[in-house]
């Protein structure tokens, strides 16, 4: 039995606008895609107790930046979000956790504590990763 055959060379023009339309999606997957944020190397610590008091996390980049709240901010500005938050703050005080990456000198650790005592903070604590543990054979 022998079949037609209907199939013929196309020698007409390519239209772009699907090859368009794939390249635009490409473009939008790959910007959705990307997570925006800010790398901190945060040291590591074994066997460290966690707190269990309301806290405020600050986050201090390599270059001194801070970041509440996962927004940049400036040290004035900060200052006043930390009043804010110990004003709507339950009967309970609150804890300041600071995550610094692990270049931040210490002097502004140091000062970011007395920023958050200014503010009515009185306990900072620094975050730290758990120490990797090592499971033997």
């Amino acid at each position: 039995m022998k079949f037609p055959r209907n199939a013929r060379i196309f020698r007409g023009q390519l239209d772009a606008t699907p090859f368009v339309t794939v390249l635009f999606l490409l473009v939008l997957f790959l910007m959705l895609g990307s997570t925006p944020g800010v790398l901190l190397q945060l040291p590591s610590a074994a066997d460290l107790p966690g707190i269990d008091t309301p806290s405020v996390r600050v986050a201090i980049d390599a270059n001194g930046r801070m970041y509440y709240e996962n927004q940049s901010i400036e040290e004035g500005e900060l200052r006043e979000r930390l009043r804010e938050a110990v004003k709507e703050s339950p009967e309970r005080p609150l804890s300041l956790i600071i995550q610094a990456d692990k270049a931040v000198p210490w002097d502004a650790l140091f000062h970011l504590a007395m920023l958050g005592r200014d503010a009515g903070i009185s306990q900072s604590w620094l975050a730290v990763l758990p120490a990797p543990t090592v499971s033997g054979p």
